[in-house]
C-alpha cells in the first residue's frame, strides 16, 4: 500500500475522531477499533503524561501508573517534544 494511501486513511480516522462529540461515542468506537488491552495502554499513557505535565518525577509516575520505564520514556519524549500531550492534556 502506498504511503499516501496510508496517510489518507490516517487522516480519515483523525477526521472521524474529531467529529465525535460525546465520550460515549468515542468509547464505543475505540472499543470496536482496539482490544481492551490497547485501550488500557492508551489510557495509562495519557495518565502518565498528565502526571508528568503536573511536575511529577519519573519515580512518582512509575509508582502511580502501571507503565514500563521504556513506555514512560517514550511518553516523556512526547510530552517534551511532541505536539499532542502538552497541548491537549493541559486543558
Amino acid at each position: 500500500m502506498a504511503q499516501t494511501e496510508k496517510q489518507a486513511r490516517t487522516q480519515a480516522l483523525c477526521e472521524l475522531l474529531a467529529g465525535i462529540t460525546s465520550p460515549e461515542d468515542i468509547h464505543a468506537l475505540l472499543a470496536d477499533l482496539c482490544t481492551a488491552k490497547e485501550m488500557e495502554n492508551m489510557a495509562e499513557r495519557c495518565y502518565a503524561a498528565r502526571l508528568l505535565l503536573e511536575g511529577n518525577t519519573y519515580h512518582q509516575v512509575m509508582a502511580q501508573a502501571d507503565i514500563s520505564s521504556a513506555t514512560l520514556s517514550r511518553v516523556s519524549r512526547c510530552v517534551q517534544y511532541g505536539s499532542g500531550y502538552s497541548r491537549l492534556l493541559k486543558k
